[in-house]
């Protein structure tokens, strides 16, 4: 698989430029490259959809070009971020549909976006069981 065949692999998965860098040991400029020769290749095909004015393949390419657009559309980090939109709820309506307080709703922040986030799997856990034991301290004394 080349080089540009993950990265547009991460960029699908809504991994940031920094992380797929990182990760893949490239300059952040050969991710925005890749990002600027997909949108070329798009424009071209989308001209030349017009120009043949079938409305099949309008049609076709118009959602072909949706969706493209939805893999490299920048997520929403402060009011949607996809380490909690896993699993197809997001954590904060789960927390508030089981009306868990404080404690309780962080451990399942962090257990739910543990090995999602660019940070260490385990230190999120420990996180978890912290917010947890306090949880039971807390029941303990009333």
């Amino acid at each position: 698989m080349t080089t540009n065949s993950k990265i547009r692999r991460f960029l699908a998965k809504g991994k940031s430029a920094d992380y797929i860098a990182k990760t893949l040991g490239i300059n952040k400029n050969r991710i925005y490259t890749a990002r600027w020769k997909d949108a070329q290749k798009e424009k071209q095909k989308t001209t030349q959809v017009e120009r043949n004015h079938d409305p099949k393949e309008t049609k076709a390419e118009k959602e072909y070009i949706k969706k493209i657009e939805a893999l490299y559309k920048k997520p929403d980090l402060v009011n949607h971020p996809l380490h909690y939109k896993a699993g197809g709820i997001e954590v904060i309506d789960f927390i508030e549909s089981k009306d868990l307080n404080y404690r309780l709703g962080n451990v399942i922040k962090y257990v739910s976006r543990a090995g999602k986030k660019d940070s260490d799997p385990v230190q999120d856990l420990e996180k978890a069981a912290w917010y947890l034991q306090r949880e039971i301290v807390t029941r303990k004394r009333a």
